[in-house]
């Protein structure tokens, strides 16, 4: 079960990823309708959400983890590696190396090569 205030990231009939469509003010009622992309903590499935909650209240303190968690410390740098991997995934920067080398043998323009090492999606 979520915890209250959650966001329910996956559908409870089919079990497909839900998209956030509506914003409301709970004060005067305005509405704003679209698609909107959740933060990556919210996106976390529970488990890690509750990880991450407990290493913020840690303040990054792995001993505190550890002992607020009560299991052992190489237990705790595991799931805080897989924790980090989770909200990094579609993060990460290509190897330069790699962007340098496209750019070099003219595969790419210069605009290219600087969105790619940005992180930007750049267009075919």
């Amino acid at each position: 079960m979520s915890e209250p205030n959650a966001i329910q990231t996956s559908c409870p009939s089919c079990g497909a990823t839900m998209r956030i469509v509506k914003l409301e003010c709970p004060v005067c009622a305005t509405e704003v309708t679209g698609f909107f992309t959740p933060c990556p903590v919210c996106q976390l499935e529970a488990g890690m959400r509750s990880l991450f909650d407990v290493f913020l209240k840690a303040r990054g303190n792995l001993k505190d983890v550890q002992k607020s968690l009560g299991i052992s410390y190489p237990t705790v740098l595991k799931r805080i590696e897989e924790m980090f991997a989770s909200l990094g995934k579609g993060s990460e920067l290509p190897d330069a190396r790699v962007v340098l080398e496209k750019l070099k043998n003219k595969e790419i323009t210069v605009e290219q090569a600087e969105k790619m090492l940005k992180g930007e999606s750049v267009d075919d």
